[in-house]
């Protein structure tokens, strides 16, 4: 048995279990990498260089996501809901509020200066204040009337699709975070998993030394070791009672964890306050918005003027009142895109749609669940095992010629 030891052909034998382990180990660490890097495309296209499958079909994968989830935990009226329409009401005054006599001078010196500059103080204070008065009535029936008629106003679909197809970062993250055991566990089988596989690989070696078996071996190991931590992650779907085990595929088990990961980001860095409103106002509902608000702007003009109207109407003429009612609307809209620049009410905010998300996602059922993760793994799932088969055939090779050659 020392002799045994001793001898290069114990240590040659040896060596086939451990290869094989580091294949598994290499080509799943592989796959995960080809499947969310480089960002970018690197080489020349068409077909010599890679990019990430996740950035590579950004637009596809978010789409997936987003059918996946949001579409089936909350709809645009549930969310805007949860966001609270009186306290989004209420953010804004207070937000406008110390700024009433910056906005004000800013419309005024803008296209009459003369007659502003010339408005005793009495009377510039008493616009001041009518405008403060008036506009917490205006905003609650601005905010009331996009929270009726949100659906047509806000694509929230589409919203989500554009920001991380244009953030692939941030989709990598999602789809990171969301699996990050899973993805761990896909790498380190593959050294497990590779190891048994070598173990059989010298078994046959020793009865059969041709040269075409550790290459076979080879590409069956780069091949399988993927196509079984896959199946042990997804499946099975439902919990299967075995004694007094429960078996259930891996990231089926952590629905609830991996529920909380994604709807806080989702909630926390795309669907935020500040995001929502500016998709309203700028989406493909954008005009309709944008009427909305000059719509709730333009009395504002009448309310402030108050008694002296006809006079104001006189000093401006009937195109100069006109126009400014048209600017207020148009320093709302500004005020409206701009306003939601808080961190702390955005993260309130963001806390009450992420309760209802998570508790609702929660409760999806295993196979609605699964389609978070298992797109990321089935787009173009076929190129990442060929390349496991590939390097696996290689390995395979270099051990006949480099570890065996002395035997064939």
């Amino acid at each position: 048995m020392m002799d045994l030891v001793r001898s290069a052909t114990f240590w040659q034998y040896l060596s086939i279990p451990v290869i094989a382990a580091l294949i598994g180990w290499i080509t799943n660490w592989l796959a995960i990498q080809m499947t969310f890097y480089p960002l970018e495309f690197v080489g020349l296209r068409p077909i010599w260089g890679w990019q990430g499958i996740i950035p590579s079909k950004a637009r596809k994968m978010a789409a997936k996501s987003v059918d996946a989830t949001i579409a089936k935990i909350g709809t645009v009226q549930e969310i805007f809901q949860q966001i609270d329409p009186q306290e989004l009401s209420a953010y804004i005054v207070r937000t406008m509020e110390p700024r009433t006599e910056e906005y004000v001078d800013e419309l005024m010196l803008r296209d009459y200066p003369t007659f502003w500059e010339n408005l005793p103080s009495a009377a510039r204070s008493l616009v001041y204040d009518r405008v403060r008065k008036a506009t917490p009535q205006l905003v609650d029936n601005l905010v009331a009337d996009i929270s009726d008629n949100i659906e047509g106003l806000l694509d929230i679909k589409a919203m989500v699709i554009d920001q991380l197809a244009e953030d692939k970062r941030l989709l990598n993250r999602i789809f990171l975070e969301c699996g990050e055991a899973e993805f761990r566990f896909i790498v380190n089988s593959g050294l497990y998993f590779g190891f048994a596989f070598g173990l059989i690989q010298m078994a046959a070696w020793f009865f059969y030394q041709s040269w075409w078996v550790l290459p076979v071996f080879g590409l069956i190991v780069g091949w399988a070791t993927n196509w079984i931590a896959l199946n042990v992650i997804f499946r099975p779907l439902e919990p299967v009672k075995i004694g007094p085990f429960r078996i259930q595929g891996l990231f089926l088990r952590r629905q609830q964890e991996v529920a909380e990961s994604f709807c806080r980001i989702i909630t926390h860095e795309i669907l935020t306050v500040g995001n929502i409103i500016r998709a309203i106002l700028n989406g493909p509902y954008s005009e309709r918005a944008r009427n909305m608000v000059k719509k709730h702007a333009k009395p504002l003009v009448d309310e402030t003027a108050g008694i002296s109207k006809p006079l104001t109407q006189m000093a401006f003429g009937p195109k100069g009142f006109a126009t400014l009612k048209h600017q207020v609307g148009e320093k709302a809209i500004e005020i409206s895109a701009t306003a939601f620049n808080d961190p702390f009410f955005e993260r309130d905010r963001a806390e009450a749609v992420e309760a209802i998300m998570r508790q609702r996602m929660s409760a999806l059922s295993s196979a609605e669940f699964q389609d978070l993760l298992r797109p990321c793994f089935q787009e173009d799932e076929i190129k990442l095992i060929v390349v496991g088969a590939v390097l696996g055939l290689l390995a395979g090779i270099g051990q006949v010629f480099f570890v065996f050659g002395n035997v064939l």
